[in-house]
């Protein structure tokens, strides 16, 4: 037993695809943090009915990210610049290519907020005995 809380925090969203030179692509994605996992968001981007691409970031990435630019590599967020809704992009590259994607500001910094009250920032601490334990166990 960790002693971490068991609570999920889910979120779904509408992102927006950026496509080069069109209009911008809708991309369902639903979010999620645990408390047992508590420094990962896991995405899961619904690409079809049946299809899903899963990407996991540091909740502190997405938190930074939704302030000022944050990452490098292949996981970048940044605020938006300029009028208009508030947004926030989050680009992501893979050897199997790469992605542009628009999120809603308000919509993240609240899915945030509910992660911080089941894992207040500064408290995060994960059981090694605990992960190597379900590791040898697995």
């Amino acid at each position: 037993m960790t002693g971490r809380p068991t609570a999920t925090v889910t979120c779904q969203l509408d992102l927006q695809l950026v496509v080069p030179g069109e209009a911008t692509v809708p991309l369902p994605v639903v979010l999620r943090y645990r408390g047992e996992d508590p420094y990962a968001v896991h995405a899961e981007f619904r690409t079809g009915v049946d299809e899903s691409v899963d990407w996991v970031f540091a909740r502190d990435l997405v938190a930074e990210g939704v302030q000022r630019p944050a990452g490098e590599g292949d996981v970048r967020v940044w605020p938006s610049a300029g009028p208009g809704p508030a947004t926030v992009f989050l680009a992501l590259a893979s050897p199997d290519g790469q992605a542009l994607l628009q999120a809603p500001a308000a919509a993240l910094r609240a899915f945030l907020d509910r992660t911080y009250d089941v894992v207040p920032s500064g408290t995060e601490a994960v059981d090694v005995d605990a992960a190597i334990g379900a590791l040898l166990a697995g």
